[in-house]
């Protein structure tokens, strides 16, 4: 029986393998996860967030995983770790309930000539595969899906219901990919001759790398000549814009609706806030925080955390008024060099 089978677990066995000092009983049987505040017998929860800690002394949980800082005002088992929100989310694995589909092909899928399926690859029911293409041992393909010529599907990948990739897109192992994501698009090259637009083919590809996870509707253009490409262990949320030709580099997470313009390198460990937009043709270096709403219109060379716009949430009436300056900013610049000059002019006549 696999672990998501089973209703309870001990706190040893919950913790086993992990950086966990358990000041209580390890004995206790959990079944299963609650918040701080709502916790009951026979459910863990865990403490990040300081707002919460006021319910620390009143949680009816079995156990709590915090840190040992916290650990001293905790009334009940406590999990004491270094990285509680980590430690946390190995522990709710032991209660994911999402099921695996069995391994097999669905008898209503179309599957194009010239096919690689392993037969521990699970294929689900109305999906269309084109010709060529490559699935890996335990891939998980889910109903609806459709996946273009030449794709390649690595180990253990899971596509949800209705992703499309158009083709020869390349996904390595264990990259997850939430339903409604297009992967391979063309993207927005376009020419203007004698007042029209012309398309720019888009020859490129998209790879994406082992361990990467693509949240619900997302977009992710093809490259125009080069490819694009998304590096291990990167975390996107949900609706993002990917152009063509955008890198990401390893380990770096971006909150939802972000949007990424054409041949953007953004670097490892980078962490992007909700909302931002990026110019194409920049170049963002390792270890940058973005917060969110940021427009980010050049490029970034150092570490650090970053944000644009003026001030925080206002009232509408308020914020007007001071847009409105704000746009007078360059004029009342002017005024005050035109002062500056005539009062430098004033004192040096007084000085003679």
């Amino acid at each position: 029986m696999s672990p998501s089978q089973r209703k309870s677990f001990s706190l040893a066995e919950l913790t086993q393998g992990l950086e966990v000092k358990i000041i209580g009983d390890s004995n206790s049987i959990i079944y299963g996860i609650s918040t701080i505040q709502q916790a009951r017998l026979g459910q863990i929860a865990f403490l990040v967030n300081p707002l919460y800690k006021r319910y620390l002394t009143d949680t009816q949980a079995s156990a709590v995983i915090l840190s040992a800082e916290d650990a001293k005002d905790c009334t009940t088992t406590a999990l004491v770790c270094h990285d509680p929100y980590y430690i946390y989310s190995r522990i709710a694995a032991f209660f994911d309930d999402k099921p695996r589909p069995l391994a097999g092909i669905h008898p209503s899928a179309v599957i194009g000539q010239g096919c690689q399926i392993d037969s521990s690859a699970s294929i689900g029911a109305n999906c269309v595969i084109g010709n060529h293409v490559v699935i890996s041992a335990n891939a998980v393909i889910s109903a609806g899906c459709v996946i273009g010529e030449y794709c390649e599907i690595g180990e253990a990948s899971c596509l949800d219901a209705n992703v499309t990739l158009y083709h020869k897109i390349t996904l390595s192992k264990r990259v997850t990919i939430a339903s409604g994501t297009v992967i391979g698009s063309d993207g927005f090259g376009i020419a203007k001759h004698q007042g029209r637009w012309h398309k720019v083919p888009q020859l490129g590809r998209v790879i994406i790398e082992e361990d990467v996870e693509i949240g619900a509707n997302c977009t992710i253009d093809r490259g125009a000549i080069e490819d694009t490409v998304i590096e291990k262990g990167s975390k996107l949320d949900n609706l993002i814009q990917v152009g063509h030709n955008v890198k990401i580099g390893r380990h770096t997470a971006i909150a939802g609706c972000v949007g990424i313009a054409g041949s953007t390198t953004i670097g490892n460990d980078c962490l992007v806030g909700g909302g931002t937009g990026f110019a194409g043709h920049i170049t963002i270096a390792d270890n940058v925080v973005i917060t969110g709403m940021t427009a980010v219109s050049k490029s970034i060379r150092e570490p650090d955390i970053y944000s644009s716009g003026v001030g925080g949430l206002l009232k509408n009436k308020e914020w007007r008024k001071n847009s409105a300056r704000l746009h007078r900013l360059d004029h009342l610049v002017q005024r005050i060099k035109t002062l500056e000059a005539a009062l430098e002019k004033l004192t040096e006549r007084k000085e003679t």
